[in-house]
């Protein structure tokens, strides 16, 4: 392995696939930024769960594609076509069918959710946030140098999956969610 540093980026610019060199704050570094993020909070939870837990193949899978996602991001749309590295096309359908099979088997849940309990969920709550962040800065960028519409949606549904990995950790740890109030079309509906 060769020098970790290079001395490049001193300058405040670093570079991007294909050459060109940017400000460090450009958004493409940015939501870039907010993706490697969101793969090493991933990696923390994955660090807190067994070995052999049922979500460890998943979410190594997640972090897999959340470096795909990374490269794509980093490589302008004028010479994206180039990218080695291949999109999955069914990243989307994956979030939902993991969505819908564990919202099968979790309690009704009519609150907003206090993030916390055990340590594992605690992180995907932190996860799902930093997904989210990420989402907001792909967004962004999506409007300067537009990305594959697969990117935008992976990300959007991820969150989500990632919400609810967090509620099916706590369900199977048997700790109770924290609410912090109905949702309100729920109030109203209730007539609270």
């Amino acid at each position: 392995m060769g020098k970790i540093y290079t001395k490049g980026g001193d300058k405040g610019r670093t570079g991007i696939h294909g050459g060109e060199r940017v400000e460090k704050d450009d958004i493409r570094i940015e939501a870039n930024g907010c993706i490697d993020e969101l793969n090493t909070v991933i990696g923390i939870v994955r660090s807190l769960l067994p070995q052999e837990h049922e979500y460890q193949e998943t979410l190594h899978n997640i972090q897999r594609e959340l470096m795909v996602v990374m490269s794509h991001v980093a490589t302008p749309a004028a010479i994206r076509s180039v990218n080695p590295n291949a999109l999955q096309e069914d990243l989307v359908a994956f979030c939902e069918s993991e969505i819908d099979r564990l919202t099968n088997l979790l309690e009704e849940n009519a609150y907003f959710v206090l993030p916390g309990g055990t340590p594992a969920s605690a992180q995907l709550q932190f996860a799902r946030t930093v997904a989210r962040r990420a989402e907001r800065r792909l967004w962004t960028l999506h409007r300067q140098d537009p990305l594959p519409e697969e990117i935008l949606r992976f990300m959007n549904r991820l969150s989500d999956l990632l919400f609810v990995l967090a509620r099916y950790e706590l369900q199977q740890q048997n700790w109770p969610e924290e609410r912090w109030r109905a949702f309100a079309y729920k109030r109203k509906s209730k007539g609270e």
